[in-house]
């Protein structure tokens, strides 16, 4: 991408200052723009603190002081003529383990805290070469490539994926020599500023890379060293490394694929759906192909539905990560008709006992325990949680990118069915890259 047009797009993004942390925040639609906007406003006493929908200037954050009751605010936004819609602007999570899966309340008898040690592959740092980057062989030979077909892929079909795939995360690690290549210009919405790194959320000098695989916290493992790790078991980090690692997984499935950093989460695995909305519409007016959400909301929002729906609109590709319950229930925006929701499996191929299910969330699943991904500071982690599923079919999309640049969400589901029939709450079942990019190349893509 052009850094010119770039930057003449992020002026439309960022142009308001941002409102303060305890003020209410209110998700707004105003067809006819800024201006009415502001005047309703300038009646209600609230502020235009920021628009969401990048050129097309509908969308607004709107605040007010905390002193207002924000439900009967909410009432007072929607009965207004200049206003189509408005909502909270709620608080989002990165997915994340708990100690133990629950359904309804109780343990399954089955169930257990898979991420108890590191796996056996994080200690394989042998460096080869994986398509002109040096990593180490744990990351290329790991069981979740075979289970996926990725080798068999991608020499029966020489495809190593294209386009952008934008990753909706915590942000990235920038210098990370198996990702500095392949990334491009991103931006943090948490700060309003470009970039898309989630080292600005810690102190470096206190936390570095080390040499022995221990676990970070109940989801993820990197190679640190041990005071490193003990720092980033502190509850503000519980995230930091998430979106280096679902980035680190695209690109294993899809070398040559591009990805975008978009900074919508804290590293304490916090967001607002305000910065979401900003970032889905971003990837889709900055080139994006496919949109990487490992995150979910329990409620229904209205505009998150609709800026997914412009994405697709615009040809993109969008995958989403169906939660880490261990129920079947429904969540956004894997549930959404246009996006794929991603669950997790076993390397045995059995549904994870944390991974959501069931056919209205689900379309396929894949492998989601101890993926080994690349982790900030130019190392290595494993990753378990449907968060880490969720990448592996992102780039799955990116290499049926790369195969027929017309690829669409519609398409991509089609050839993502062909997979391997597990179970009806598994959608249409583990994802196999062979079967799906043949299913790719041998149909036209809809028009």
């Amino acid at each position: 991408m052009k850094p010119k047009v770039l930057w003449v797009l992020l002026v439309f993004f960022w142009v308001w200052s941002s409102p303060a942390a305890a003020d209410n925040r209110f998700i707004v639609r105003a067809p006819s723009g800024l201006t009415s906007l502001q005047q309703v406003c300038l009646t209600l006493g609230c502020n235009v603190a920021g628009g969401l929908d990048g050129s097309l200037g509908k969308v607004f954050l709107v605040t007010t002081s905390d002193l207002v009751d924000p439900n009967v605010f909410l009432q007072t936004l929607r009965s207004q003529p200049a206003i189509t819609n408005a909502e909270l602007d709620a608080l989002l999570k990165v997915m994340q383990l708990g100690s133990t899966p629950t359904l309804n309340g109780t343990a399954p008898a089955s169930s257990q805290n898979t991420a108890t040690a590191p796996p056996s592959g994080l200690s394989d740092t042998t460096p080869v070469n994986y398509f002109g980057v040096t990593v180490i062989h744990g990351y290329t030979a790991q069981p979740a490539s075979t289970i996926i077909r990725l080798p068999d892929t991608q020499t029966a079909y020489n495809t190593t994926g294209g386009g952008t795939v934008a990753v909706i995360d915590t942000g990235v690690d920038p210098s990370h020599p198996v990702l500095q290549s392949v990334l491009v210009p991103g931006y943090d919405f948490t700060r309003n500023t470009s970039s898309g790194s989630e080292l600005t959320d810690i102190n470096q000098s206190s936390i570095g890379s080390g040499a022995s695989p221990v676990m970070v916290n109940q989801e993820s493992a990197a190679i640190l060293d041990q005071q490193s790790a003990s720092n980033l078991q502190q509850p503000q980090y519980a995230a930091f490394g998430h979106g280096t690692m679902v980035s680190g997984i695209v690109h294993l499935v899809a070398p040559s694929a591009l990805i975008m950093p978009l900074k919508a989460f804290k590293a304490d695995g916090t967001g607002n759906l305000s910065d979401v909305l900003s970032a889905i519409y971003f990837a889709a007016q900055n080139g994006a192909r496919v949109i990487n959400m490992s995150f979910s909301l329990s409620t229904y929002s209205q505009e998150m539905a609709t800026a997914l729906k412009f994405a697709s609109r615009r040809h993109v590709i969008c995958v989403a990560s169906a939660g880490n319950g261990g129920r079947e229930e429904i969540v956004y925006p894997a549930a959404l008709p246009d996006v794929m929701g991603v669950a997790s499996t076993t390397n045995n191929d059995t549904r994870s006992t944390f991974s959501n299910y069931g056919a209205d969330l689900v379309w396929v699943a894949a492998p989601g325990e101890g993926i080994i991904t690349t982790y900030p500071f130019g190392t290595y982690g494993a990753g378990w949680g449907t968060s880490f599923s969720a990448p592996l079919v992102s780039g799955a999309a990116a290499l049926m990118v790369g195969a027929n640049m017309s690829f669409r969400e519609s398409s991509a589901e089609s050839a993502l069915a062909h997979a391997v029939w597990i179970s009806p709450d598994l959608g249409n079942g583990r994802v196999d890259l062979y079967q799906a990019v043949n299913a790719a190349l041998s149909h036209a893509p809809n028009p």
